[in-house]
């Protein structure tokens, strides 16, 4: 079935307040979970799906601005676990698999018979998971930063990286752990993260979060983990959920994304990519792309990993809106 093509109209340049929902619910997915699911746009409009990073970062206002509200029928939510969904932080029955089938609930429940994916880091792999599993489901990808989910690129993202081309928030980042746990710190992390003690969660996880939120700007303002943070504000969520997919492969069989990209022949794609991306590097892009001949790959020059780096919000937004015309 053609997708609808609605108003034609573009969101006005330079537009910064993002639209409102016009719906929004509380989704049981089983196994306990609740989902929050909003819903942007129109009914009737283009039917699309916005997929979050982290593993844990939860939808954010600022992603509904990637699709016209005159144009789309846009679906943001926040996965098992994050955000507004419950139980907060829960990563009971939280795996891959798991939110592959809730994204099925979603569509089921929307009454899609296909719709356009769009999802950036971790967003990309849970939305490659889902397009392998229903590839008839989906009728295009849109796909920011990508990453397959495989123990190389975690080893790469928190420690080679940071390493050789940040040295300095790398010490820094070491040096938040006792001096006996720093000899592996991704591995310290990770059960520090995962593990029962309290304190020692809070503060391992307001390092991590420096850590990749440094490493995530071409231009970061700050250099080094702060000492001072570690104790101070809120504790960041991110890090607790990427831990408890990390600690597990993501809940993906080595190398399982690319292996699969044959099941994406049918659908068109578009790829965007900082080209000085530190946590996920293009090299897994290129080699996606080198297997999914029906997507584009798009090199944002002068940018690093985050949605809000020069030019890659843009680069999305042009590929959503080309992709659609297309179809």
């Amino acid at each position: 079935m053609p997708l609808p093509t609605g108003n034609a109209a573009r969101t006005e340049p330079g537009a910064t307040e993002p639209p409102r929902p016009f719906d929004a619910i509380m989704l049981s997915v089983g196994d306990g979970h609740w989902i929050y699911v909003e819903e942007v746009g129109r009914r009737g409009g283009v039917p699309v799906l916005f997929l979050h990073g982290g593993p844990g970062s939860g939808a954010q206002r600022s992603h509904r601005l990637l699709f016209d509200p005159e144009r789309f029928h846009a679906v943001l939510f926040d996965q098992r676990g994050t955000g507004r969904s419950h139980p907060y932080l829960s990563r009971d029955a939280n795996t891959t698999p798991h939110l592959v089938a809730d994204i099925e609930r979603i569509r089921t429940h929307m009454g899609f018979e296909r719709m356009l994916i769009v999802g950036g880091s971790w967003g990309s792999t849970l939305a490659l998971a889902y397009a392998e599993t229903h590839p008839e489901r989906v009728a295009g990808l849109v796909l920011r930063a990508v990453f397959l989910g495989t123990d190389a690129e975690v080893d790469w993202a928190f420690r080679r990286a940071a390493a050789e081309m940040r040295p300095d928030l790398y010490e820094s980042f070491c040096a938040a752990l006792p001096e006996n746990e720093r000899a592996d710190p991704l591995k310290s992390y990770v059960a520090r993260l995962t593990g029962s003690d309290a304190d020692a969660q809070a503060a391992a996880a307001r390092a991590w979060f420096q850590f990749e939120r440094i490493l995530s700007e071409f231009a970061p303002a700050a250099a080094e983990v702060s000492a001072q943070e570690l104790t101070e504000g809120r504790i960041p969520p991110t890090p607790i959920m990427e831990a408890h997919y990390i600690a597990n492969s993501f809940f993906l069989a080595p190398n399982a994304l690319l292996d699969g990209a044959g099941r994406l022949a049918s659908i068109p794609g578009a790829i965007i990519q900082g080209r000085y991306d530190l946590l996920c590097p293009p090299r897994a892009a290129y080699e996606l792309a080198k297997r999914w001949p029906a997507a584009s790959l798009e090199i944002v020059p002068s940018a690093g990993h985050s949605m809000t780096e020069p030019g890659v919000f843009d680069a999305m937004k042009r590929a959503i809106d080309r992709l659609v015309d297309a179809l």
